[in-house]
């Protein structure tokens, strides 16, 4: 006899459906917050996430520690981080391959540009993100999964494909990769190429080890150029390149991010389901 695997894919744990989540329990493999939403030291929202650790594996991630920032990390907020890691004690945190800490002026206080800015990939701007991973990571006593970015424009100073910078990080740090299948896709289709083969690409390029986690998400295409606004269902190219990478990589805890134009909970329901479903078929469970 063989039994169903557990619920290996998540979804975000968001305000509208706090209530609905915990009457229900429906099954997931965990649920992921925005780390900073969580940074007081009190208040409703962190005892409903108490509440909801109960029912569920929490994942945290982060969009402001800025991790590739040369002006280094902010210490107040690692401080708030670790905190809340203590408390929750998450199964996974993640943050993202970006900056945005710089002074204003030479010489000048540093200032959070409040986004996730594009890294350049070369050697100094690698030494730099494994400096700060490996901060964080100290602090935190565990390894931390780095996101790959959506990004709207590249350097010109490139010496490094992504894949390869980002083996490299792990390999210098020990940190994970948390694999955003839908930046990818986004990124290809902004350069007028097939998201589906250059997404099977940059899978294959990557040391399957390091893999710790799968974003998937939906995307707008409706102006000049493909957003990653995680505001409607995962589109088709995205799932076709969530099934190659499984069978590359195996299984993997899978995240499906809605953030804009929040649904009925059970379409994120619906978007897990199929992502388990997928991981099954690709990895012969």
């Amino acid at each position: 006899m063989h039994s169903t695997p557990a619920p290996a894919a998540g979804i975000g744990w968001r305000q509208p459906h706090e209530a609905e989540l915990l009457q229900r329990r429906p099954a997931l493999g965990f649920i992921e917050v925005h780390s900073e939403n969580y940074f007081a030291e009190g208040g409703a929202a962190l005892a409903v996430l108490a509440q909801a650790r109960e029912a569920y594996a929490l994942s945290l991630h982060g969009v402001g520690l800025a991790l590739g920032s040369a002006a280094g990390l902010d210490a107040w907020h690692l401080d708030r981080l670790a905190m809340l890691v203590q408390r929750m004690q998450p199964v996974r945190v993640s943050d993202h391959a970006c900056f945005a800490r710089a002074p204003q002026a030479a010489g000048g206080p540093v200032v959070h540009g409040n986004d996730l800015l594009p890294l350049g990939f070369n050697d100094e701007s690698l030494r730099i993100l494994c400096s700060n991973v490996q901060r964080v990571q100290e602090r935190l006593r565990r390894p931390i999964g780095v996101e790959n970015l959506a990004a709207y424009l590249g350097w010109a100073d490139d010496t490094l494909a992504e894949p390869q910078f980002f083996n490299e990080l792990a390999r210098r740090t020990g940190c994970w990769l948390l694999l955003d299948l839908n930046n990818i896709a986004v990124n290809a289709l902004n350069a007028g190429l097939d998201p589906l083969a250059e997404g099977r690409a940059w899978v294959d390029a990557l040391d399957a080890r390091q893999v710790g986690e799968i974003h998937l998400a939906g995307y707008d295409d409706s102006g000049d150029i493909v957003v990653d606004d995680h505001g409607s269902r995962v589109h088709p190219p995205v799932w076709q390149l969530y099934a190659h990478a499984v069978r590359r990589l195996g299984p993997v805890p899978t995240l499906i991010e809605w953030d804009t134009d929040l649904p009925v909970l059970d379409v994120l329901l619906e978007e897990a389901a199929r992502a388990d479903a997928l991981q099954r078929q690709e990895a012969g469970l």
